[in-house]
């Protein structure tokens, strides 16, 4: 073979790029966030069997609306504005289509999945510990995996998957169309979240109206 040909620049153009938003709550704002949480939760399970171990409960989806998360309603609602200000989306309004508490024992867990009909996704961590401290985040793009080479490391343009590492009083927000999965619960304890959808108000309530609107 000859001389390897002389490059006079050469860079990585990063494209199509997708963004999962984290930020991290001050102490005295998800205290009594969390306190509120916890509370409610403990009155949404005080009537049903405790959680077992593999299992995770999920509440119906309409918290959003009750007295208990208008804080955590705030916060997100702050979070939206910042997220679609750093997006440059031009939108009239926006709102929560789906809110839901999960409660997972050690070993729960969530297959990978998606939220269709809506914009945004996003979790709140109430309880975290190690060992129940990550979520994953999916490759949306089914072409890669025609052809699966070897690695010889894993890197942001050759994995298929990006672990994201929380703690209690992170927030999430994350596009609704980007599939995403949580490993089983490893700790003895067990892990609290709430979960979120938003949409634009006009296309919520004229065009595509959420699969759970319904709060099922």
């Amino acid at each position: 073979m000859g001389d390897r040909p002389t490059i006079a620049s050469s860079e990585v153009v990063r494209l199509f790029p997708t963004f999962a938003w984290k930020a991290q709550l001050a102490r005295e704002t998800y205290e009594p966030i969390n306190a509120d949480i916890l509370r409610a939760v403990a009155e949404l399970t005080r009537d049903r069997p405790i959680t077992a171990r593999g299992e995770v409960w999920q509440s119906r989806h309409d918290l959003h609306e009750r007295p208990a998360f208008s804080g955590l309603m705030d916060v997100v609602s702050a979070a939206v504005t910042d997220v679609l200000g750093f997006l440059k989306i031009g939108y009239d309004a926006v709102r929560v289509t789906g809110c839901w508490a999960n409660v997972a024992a050690p070993g729960g867990w969530h297959r990978m999945h998606s939220h269709p009909n809506n914009f945004l996704s996003g979790v709140y961590y109430v309880q975290v510990q190690e060992g129940a401290d990550t979520i994953n985040f999916h490759d949306p793009r089914p072409q890669t995996g025609i052809i699966r080479p070897p690695v010889t490391e894993l890197t942001a343009y050759n994995t298929d998957q990006v672990v994201v590492k929380v703690q209690t009083a992170t927030l999430l927000l994350f596009p609704a169309w980007l599939p995403h999965s949580v490993s089983p619960n490893e700790s003895g304890a067990t892990r609290v979240s709430v979960s979120f959808n938003v949409m634009f108000s006009a296309f919520a309530e004229e065009v595509s109206p959420p699969l759970w609107g319904d709060g099922r």
